[in-house]
C-alpha cells in the first residue's frame, strides 16, 4: 500500500539529535514535576509528556533522581555562564550585584514551572540539598562573594563584613522573593523585585 503524503513527510524529516531529545525530556520533566510533584510523578509520565517511550528516557537519564539533578545542574550552569558574561564588563560592584539579582529573578520569572521545581521540588529531600550545597550552588555563591570582596577592597562595602555571610544573605533574599512569587495569587513581573532587594541590601553594606 503506497505511503500517504503525511507519512512521506514524516519519513523525510530528520530524526531529532540526541541533544535535542535529551532537552525535550528535561523540559517534559520540568513540566511534569511542577504539575504533579516530584515524588508523585513517574518516569512514564515524563516519557508521555516528551512523546517518547519510557525506555528512551533511560537512555539519557539513569533514574527519576537523575532527571531532577540534571534540571538543577543545567539551570545553575546556565546562570553561572550568564552571570560571568553579563557582569564581566561592570566595574562597580554595587551595579554588578544589581545585575546578578536581575538575571536570577528573570530566569525564574520567565519559566514558572522551572521556578516551582527549583524553589519547591528540589528542596524536599535532605540528600538533594546536601548535594546541591556542595557543588554548583557553592560556585554560584562564589560569584556573589567575589563581588562583595571587590566592593570591600574598593571601599564600596564595609570591610568588617564577612563576604561569605553577605553572599548567602543576598542569595537568600532573592530566593525568598522567588518563592513568594510562586505562592502569590497575584501575577507580576518577578524581575522588577530585583532593584528593591538590591537597594535595601546596599544600604546595609555601605560604609557608615
Amino acid at each position: 500500500m503506497p505511503a500517504t503524503p503525511a507519512a512521506r513527510r514524516r519519513a523525510a524529516q530528520p530524526a531529532p539529535s540526541p541533544v535535542a531529545k535529551r532537552d525535550a525530556i528535561l523540559r517534559a520533566a520540568i513540566d511534569v514535576f511542577a504539575e504533579r510533584g516530584y515524588f508523585t510523578a513517574q518516569v512514564a509520565d515524563v516519557a508521555r509528556a516528551a512523546g517518547v517511550a519510557a525506555g528512551t528516557v533511560y537512555l539519557y537519564f539513569r533514574s527519576k533522581d537523575d532527571l531532577l539533578i540534571s534540571i538543577f545542574e543545567r539551570t545553575v550552569q546556565e546562570q553561572l555562564g550568564n552571570g560571568r558574561e553579563e557582569v564581566a564588563a561592570i566595574e562597580d560592584p554595587a551595579e554588578r550585584l544589581r545585575r546578578f539579582a536581575q538575571l536570577h529573578l528573570a530566569m525564574l520569572g520567565r519559566d514558572r514551572n522551572l521556578a516551582i521545581v527549583f524553589q519547591v521540588e528540589l528542596r524536599q529531600s535532605v540528600k538533594f540539598m546536601e548535594r546541591f550545597s556542595a557543588t554548583l550552588l557553592r560556585e554560584y555563591l562564589g560569584q556573589i562573594r567575589a563581588t562583595i570582596e571587590d566592593g570591600q577592597k574598593s571601599g564600596v562595602f564595609r570591610k568588617n563584613l564577612n563576604a561569605t555571610t553577605v553572599a548567602k544573605m543576598f542569595f537568600g533574599a532573592l530566593d525568598e522573593m522567588a518563592t513568594n512569587w510562586i505562592l502569590s495569587r497575584r501575577r507580576y513581573n518577578l524581575e522588577l523585585d530585583a532593584d528593591a532587594v538590591v537597594d535595601i541590601f546596599l544600604d546595609g553594606t555601605r560604609p557608615r
